[in-house]
């Protein structure tokens, strides 16, 4: 994709600020920004260097001289071309048709350089600088610590839970298949991150004490969860922003980008119904700007059929959310900063919910360094796209860098709203397919502890600007610097200065800008203290001040797991090595392997919080024939099935009936 169509994509989605009426006129504003970016950087080099070439290596410089390059090699080759028509043209004439099919050739190569030249790199050039620097330095923490443990991150990172030889080149490689990420492991990941979370030793105890934990922050007293109280869970799904088919089918044009995997999601749902004791009928989810596609809905509403799966569309089994008359959010700015709007209005479920639970995926973002739970908002409102909140962004459409600290930044009137940050009840970051910027497939971590494979990772806080600190020091260590010969590029928006101004004034007052006021409820009571932020010492340990006991700030939790039973195991399931019927089960499970086996077997039942319920010795010669398990000493609820047969393992989830 060259640069004058990925701009183009982007003004057509509403996602760059502008709104472009035709092809005609959106070409000419590129081409308009094209040379005007070009000559400043040109002009600003040559009065800079000339007079003092040392400067050639401050940071400006380095990001205007690719541009001023690519801005000489597109009028280079625009002349060339125009020089070399001109030649062909003339022999023609005289009837030299070798020549001029030779300089016909030049021609077209000289155009096509130049065209090719205003490419997605520019465009990366013009906007990025890796200058992030925390005045702060490591440790410092600021803001107060929030959570049942206050301050606390848990980040489980097990690479069983994706396939390592996925490629996402295609809608029948990508991510979100059930061939290349592992159902069980990630239950299990989320079982244990709510655990360590909460202190708790299971996974209905979490939840008892997450519900007690939000209700007596908000004055409830200490009670849990009521049955006439709803739940909407935020998603991102921004490749759905166009929408679906009526049916929900995805277009096959769709390009394999990052969104919330539909296995974080379901595995969610299960612990909200199954262990939360959530009534399918009282929770809402999705995207509010975008649909759910079939490769998530045809997968959750199987197991939960009564939850409202939201769409801004007529598709089919969706729920159509109805936008609310009701002013959700007053941004402080007051317009001074988004001059093209004041307030947002949000939809009725949305506002009418008890609870939030936020679950965007983690990426960089080309305007706003981020885009974690603050940016997932940005489809939460009514309009047609968020366009009109990039000028609260740190790149606000390419038209001016807004580095630095004590700006006034968007992020904080969406953490700090009554109607969004107010009503999180849990942040959970699904972090299993990251990537380095938002319009992306997914990209391999080469650092430790992913070791150049998928991030694999699920992020757990009940402190909102904690797990957003936590999750860009994990992003600013694996995108240190940009490369952009990579595929995808390895995009640096993280490294910007000030990417990290948001989570500053949302910990502490004393950060916000001059004539400021953080009130996004227009309630005359100013924000207090959203959270704890601090960096951790360095990447290599990852260490805040509560692990190393120098203050109370962030503590961070790491689960580091390798699964055995990873869906490259899971697969021999599919391929019809190993048979497990019915499922879900009643009160019998029936096993039956296909192929030989060469020792006994050996089935381990496991409950979802870990504990082995039932172990069953069964000898090689009855499996083949269809082995019954006798469940029903087991109460109703969801279960593992681990299968050792020698030096292979299975693992398969069902559901006790």
């Amino acid at each position: 994709m060259n640069f004058d169509q990925y701009i183009k994509q982007r003004f057509d989605k509403g996602l760059i600020g502008l709104k472009s009426e035709s092809k005609n006129k959106t070409s000419f504003i590129i081409t308009i920004l094209f040379f005007i970016f070009g000559l400043a950087a040109l002009i600003w080099l040559i009065i800079r260097i000339l007079p003092k070439p040392s400067r050639a290596n401050y940071p400006c410089m380095k990001v205007a001289f690719p541009v001023a390059t690519s801005f000489l090699l597109y009028l280079s080759g625009l002349f060339a071309s125009a020089y070399f028509f001109k030649k062909a043209r003339a022999k023609l004439r005289e009837q030299k048709v070798i020549v001029a099919m030779s300089f016909l050739l030049i021609a077209g190569i000289a155009v096509t350089t130049a065209l090719l030249n205003k490419n997605e790199t520019l465009s990366a050039n013009i906007t990025t600088v890796n200058t992030f620097k925390d005045p702060l330095g490591p440790n410092a923490p600021i803001g107060e610590a929030k959570g049942i443990l206050p301050g606390r991150v848990v980040w489980v990172h097990d690479p069983g839970a994706t396939n390592e030889k996925c490629t996402n080149s295609s809608q029948s490689d990508a991510y979100y298949l059930e061939k290349n990420t592992s159902q069980n492991v990630t239950d299990i990941m989320f079982s244990k991150g709510i655990k360590q979370l909460t202190g708790k030793e299971t996974d209905s105890e979490a939840w008892v004490a997450i519900f007690k934990y939000f209700n007596n922050q908000k004055g409830k007293g200490d009670v849990g969860y009521s049955p006439e109280e709803t739940i909407f869970i935020k998603i991102n799904a921004v490749t759905a922003y166009s929408g679906a088919a009526p049916n929900g089918d995805m277009n096959s044009k769709i390009p394999v980008e990052s969104d919330t995997s539909p296995q974080a999601i379901l595995t969610l749902l299960r612990q909200l119904v199954n262990e939360a004791k959530i009534p399918q009928k009282n929770i809402y989810i999705g995207d509010p700007m975008a649909d759910i596609w079939n490769t998530l809905y045809k997968k959750f509403v199987v197991e939960f059929p009564d939850i409202k799966y939201i769409s801004k569309r007529n598709v089919t089994g969706r729920f159509k959310i109805t936008p609310s008359s009701e002013v959700g959010i007053y941004y402080s700015d007051k317009g001074t900063v988004m001059t093209d709007i004041k307030t947002h209005n949000f939809f009725k479920e949305m506002m009418d919910a008890s609870y939030l639970i936020n679950v965007p995926t983690m990426k960089g973002h080309r305007w706003g360094g981020v885009t974690f739970f603050a940016k997932n908002h940005f489809g939460s409102n009514t309009t047609d796209g968020s366009w009109q909140l990039h000028k609260g962004l740190m790149n606000p459409d390419n038209a001016g860098m807004r580095y630095g600290y004590n700006l006034y930044r968007v992020f904080v009137d969406l953490m700090g709203s009554k109607n969004l940050g107010g009503k999180t009840l849990l942040y959970f970051m699904d972090g299993l397919w990251a990537t380095s910027y938002e319009h992306q497939k997914p990209q391999k971590f080469v650092t430790a502890p992913f070791n150049n494979d998928w991030c694999s990772s699920f992020i757990f806080s009940l402190d909102p600007v904690a797990i957003e600190s936590v999750c860009l020091d994990i992003l600013q260590k694996e995108f240190s610097k940009e490369d952009l010969t990579t595929n995808p590029p390895r995009y640096a928006y993280v490294q910007w200065d000030g990417v990290d101004d948001y989570l500053h004034q949302a910990a502490s007052s004393d950060w916000w800008p001059k004539g400021i006021v953080y009130d996004p409820d227009n309630s005359g009571t100013p924000l207090k203290s959203l959270g704890v932020h601090e960096h951790w010492n360095n990447p290599e340990d990852m260490m805040y001040s509560r692990n190393l006991g120098t203050g109370n700030g962030i503590e961070l939790v790491r689960i580091e797991e390798n699964t055995t039973t990873d869906n490259h195991q899971l697969k021999t399931e599919v391929d019809g090595t190993l048979n497990l019927y019915p499922n879900p089960v009643t009160d019998r499970a029936v096993i039956k392997f296909n192929e030989l086996l060469k020792s006994e077997m050996v089935a381990k039942i496991y409950s979802y919080d870990g504990r082995l319920v039932k172990s069953v010795i069964i000898d090689q010669s009855e499996v083949s024939k269809g082995t019954n398990i006798d469940l029903s000493s087991l109460e109703k609820g969801n279960y593992i099935m681990n299968i050792q047969s020698g030096d292979k393992s299975y693992s398969t989830r069902f559901i006790k009936i």
